[in-house]
C-alpha cells in the first residue's frame, strides 16, 4: 500500500545545524546533511521510499498487522519518544540528534517495555535528493553507504545486511532490552567518524534543552505552546553562524497538486528578525547577539544591495532550480531548491531589520559601533527608495507594485531610528528623519486607503485586500482605535476570513494567474490568522482574540508543531513544516494577550512590539 502521510504526522528532531522529519510510522523521510541547506539523502517526504528513508518499526506494523503508536517529546526538549503497542508486547523508540560536537548523528534507541516485539530497521540512503544510489559495504564491522561526496555510517549491535541497495536488519526486543542505532555523516573522502556512544549522549542532550528552556520568562496561561514554539525556533537556528531558516524543508505545497512549492531552508531577514523579536520578548538574548553578528557579515559593506534572504552562513547566490526526478509531496510539482525571490526588492525588510536592532537596544543587548554604522546606511538608502514599487512581503512573481505593507514598514524603519537618535543611541539628522516619517505616513494614508470601503488596500490604486495590514496597530503606525484601523480589521474579517476566523493572506485567482503571478489557490495563512488575534486584542475585543487564539492552537499537531498554512476544507496543514513564522506568532500573540490582560493600554501597542515584531 502506498504511504501518504499527512504533513502533521511528522515530528522534528535536530542538532541546530540540520534536522530530521520523523513520521509517526517510524520512518525518517527528510534529512539534509550536514546542514539544513545540504542535499538530502532521505527525501521520501517529496517522493517515495526509493528516494531515501530510514524506518524502524515493529515487523507486524510493516506487514500490515495490528500495531499502534503514541508519541511525545521528553519534557521541554527535542527528544522524541514513540511508544509502539503490538499484540505481542510494546517498545519505546527514542529519536534525537545530540547538539553537534563532531560528526552529525541521528540516534535511535529501541527499548522493550513489555512482552517481546519483532522489529525491523530498513535504511534506504539516496544521496543528492533521492537521485544517487549508494555503494553499500562493510568497513571494520560498520555498515557504510557512500555516494559522491557523502558517506553515512550505521553503528548498531544488530546484524545488518545489504538488500537491494538498502541496509536492513531484523531483531527482537524483550522487556528490559535496549538496542541502539546511530547514523553518522562524514565526507566520503575523509576517514570514518568516531564510533559513537548513543546511550551516553541522551542525558546531555536532555540537559541541553532543559537548560536552554529554563531561560524563558513567559509564565502566562499558554506556557506549553510558547515553550514548544521556542524549541522549534531554536531547532531552526544554525548555531555556527546564528542564521535562522524559515523552515527546514523545501517544496511542501501550499496547495496539494499545485505549483506553489518553495525552498525555505534559507535565512529571510524578515523571518529571522521577527524570530529574534519573539526570543527577546521571552527572555533569550544570546540569539539576538548571534544574529546581529550574522547580519553584519551577510550585509557586509554593501547595504545598498540588501537581499531579502541569504544562505544560513550569509551566501548570496541562491539560484533556483527544479528537481524533476522527484514527484513532489502528493504529486505537487515542481520540487524546487534555491529561491529566486532572493533577487527581489522588498522594502519592508528594512523595517523588520531596523525594528530588531531597536528591540535589541531596548532589551539591553550591548551596543555595537559597526551595527550603528550599518543602521545609518540602511536608513540613508531607504530614504532614496521608499517611494519605489516592490514585490512585497508575499514575494509576488508578477509586476512590482506600491504595496501598502511595504510602505508602512519603511515608516517603521524611520520611526525606530528616530527613537534611537532621541535616546542618544545613534547620531543622525533628526529633523530630516521626522520629515521623512511624516511624508511616508501622509503618502500611505492618502494613496493606500479606500474611503468608500473604509479600509487600507493591498497596494496603491488596488481594490484588493492584504492581511499583512493587520499589523498596522501592532507597529504603531496608527492607534488601535483609529477609524482607519477599525475599518481595515472589519474588512479583513468580512472578505478574507473563514467562518472559523482563519485568515487568507489575499485573494488568489484559481486557474488563471492572479496578482501574485501564480495560478492555483492556497489554504488560510496561519501567520495572518495570528495577526488577526493581535488586531482583535488591540481593538478591545479580548474575548474574541482569546477564542481565535485557542482555535489556532488546536490546529497544532500532537507534538505542538505548525506548518505555514491550514486548509479548513480538508482539515490539513499545508506548506513547509514546521514554519518559523507560525511559531513566532504563537509566541507574540501569547505575550500580547498576557500584557493586555494585565492592563497594558492598547494605545501602547508599538511599545509591546517586543513580543513580536
Amino acid at each position: 500500500m502506498k504511504r501518504l502521510p499527512r504533513i502533521e504526522q511528522y515530528g522534528l528532531i535536530g542538532d541546530m545545524q540540520t534536522s530530521a522529519h520523523v513520521c509517526d510510522d517510524g520512518s525518517i523521510d527528510w534529512l539534509c546533511l550536514p546542514r539544513f541547506d545540504s542535499p538530502a539523502p532521505f527525501a521520501a517526504l517529496l517522493g517515495a521510499e526509493k528516494h531515501g528513508a530510514w524506518r524502524i518499526a515493529p515487523a507486524a506494523y510493516q506487514e500490515g498487522a495490528a500495531a499502534s503508536a503514541e508519541r511525545h517529546y521528553v519534557g521541554e526538549s527535542l527528544v522524541l519518544e514513540t511508544v509502539w503497542t503490538t499484540p505481542s508486547g510494546s517498545v519505546t523508540v527514542t529519536d534525537f540528534m545530540p547538539p553537534r560536537n563532531g560528526a552529525p548523528q541521528v540516534i535511535r534507541i529501541v527499548e522493550g517495555t513489555a512482552g517481546q516485539v519483532a522489529m525491523v530497521s530498513a535504511l534506504h540512503a539516496r544521496f543528492g535528493y533521492g537521485r544517487i544510489s549508494p555503494w553499500v559495504h562493510e568497513v571494520g564491522g560498520r555498515m557504510v553507504a557512500e555516494g559522491g561526496e557523502d558517506a553515512l555510517w550505521l553503528d548498531t549491535s544488530v546484524e545488518q545486511r545489504e538488500k537491494d541497495g538498502a541496509i536492513v536488519g531484523s531483531f527482537i526486543v524483550a522487556a528490559g532490552d535496549s538496542v541502539a542505532f546511530v547514523l553518522s555523516w562524514s565526507p566520503s573522502h575523509g576517514g570514518p567518524p568516531e564510533i559513537p556512544k548513543p546511550e551516553a549522549a541522551l542525558g546531555p542532550t536532555l540537559s541541553f534543552w532543559e537548560s536552554w528552556t529554563s531561560q524563558c520568562t513567559y509564565t502566562g496561561p499558554y506556557r506549553e505552546a510558547v515553550l514548544r514554539s521556542l524549541i522549534a525556533l531554536k531547532a531552526m537556528t544554525y548555531t555556527p553562524s546564528g542564521g535562522i531558516v524559515a523552515a527546514p524543508t523545501t517544496s511542501l505545497p501550499e496547495e496539494l497538486g499545485g505549483e506553489r512549492n518553495w525552498d525555505y531552508r534559507y535565512t529571510w531577514l524578515r523571518d529571522a528578525s521577527t524570530t529574534l523579536a519573539a526570543l527577546l520578548g521571552s527572555g533569550f538574548r544570546q540569539e539576538a547577539d548571534a544574529f546581529r553578528r550574522w547580519l553584519l557579515r551577510a550585509v557586509a559593506g554593501d547595504p545598498e544591495n540588501l537581499q531579502i534572504m541569504y544562505g544560513i552562513t550569509g551566501q548570496r547566490d541562491l539560484s533556483e532550480r527544479e528537481l524533476r526526478w522527484l514527484p513532489g509531496y502528493e504529486d505537487s510539482a515542481p520540487v524546487r531548491i534555491g529561491n529566486g525571490a532572493a533577487d527581489q526588492v522588498q522594502l519592508d525588510v528594512y523595517g523588520y531589520v531596523i525594528e530588531t536592532l531597536y528591540l535589541a537596544h531596548e532589551n539591553g543587548v550591548a551596543p555595537c559601533g559597526d551595527t550603528a554604522a550599518l543602521h545609518q546606511r540602511l536608513v540613508e538608502h531607504l530614504a532614496e527608495r521608499w517611494h519605489m514599487p516592490d514585490e512585497g512581503i508575499w514575494e509576488v512573481r508578477g509586476e512590482r507594485q506600491h504595496f501598502v505593507h511595504s510602505k508602512i514598514m519603511t515608516w517603521v524603519a524611520v520611526d525606530r531610528t528616530i527613537r534611537l537618535v532621541e535616546a542618544g543611541a545613534m547620531e543622525a539628522d533628526l529633523l530630516a528623519l521626522i520629515e521623512l516619517r511624516e511624508a511616508i505616513h501622509h503618502d500611505v494614508c492618502t494613496r493606500g486607503f479606500d474611503p468608500v470601503r473604509n479600509t487600507f488596500t493591498q497596494s496603491y490604486g488596488s481594490q484588493e485586500l492584504d492581511a499583512a495590514l493587520l499589523l498596522i496597530p501592532r507597529v504603531g503606525f496608527l492607534p488601535p482605535d483609529h477609524p482607519y484601523v477599525v475599518g481595515t480589521v472589519e474588512a479583513m474579517r468580512r472578505e478574507l476570513s473563514t467562518p472559523e476566523g482563519f485568515v487568507r493572506r489575499y485573494r488568489t485567482a484559481g486557474k488563471r494567474a492572479g496578482m501574485d503571478g501564480l495560478t492555483g489557490n492556497e489554504g488560510t495563512f496561519l501567520l495572518c490568522s495570528f495577526m488577526m488575534v493581535d488586531a482583535l486584542a488591540l481593538t478591545g475585543r479580548l474575548d474574541e482574540a482569546h477564542a481565535l487564539f485557542e482555535r489556532l492552537l488546536a490546529l497544532r499537531t500532537d507534538l505542538g508543531l505548525l506548518a505555514e498554512e491550514y486548509d479548513p476544507t480538508s482539515g490539513r496543514q499545508l506548506g513547509n513544516f514546521p514554519q518559523a513564522y507560525s511559531h513566532i506568532r504563537i509566541i507574540g500573540s501569547a505575550l500580547l494577550l498576557q500584557q493586555l490582560g494585565a492592563g497594558a493600554p492598547a494605545a501602547d501597542a508599538d511599545i509591546l512590539v517586543a513580543a513580536s515584531a
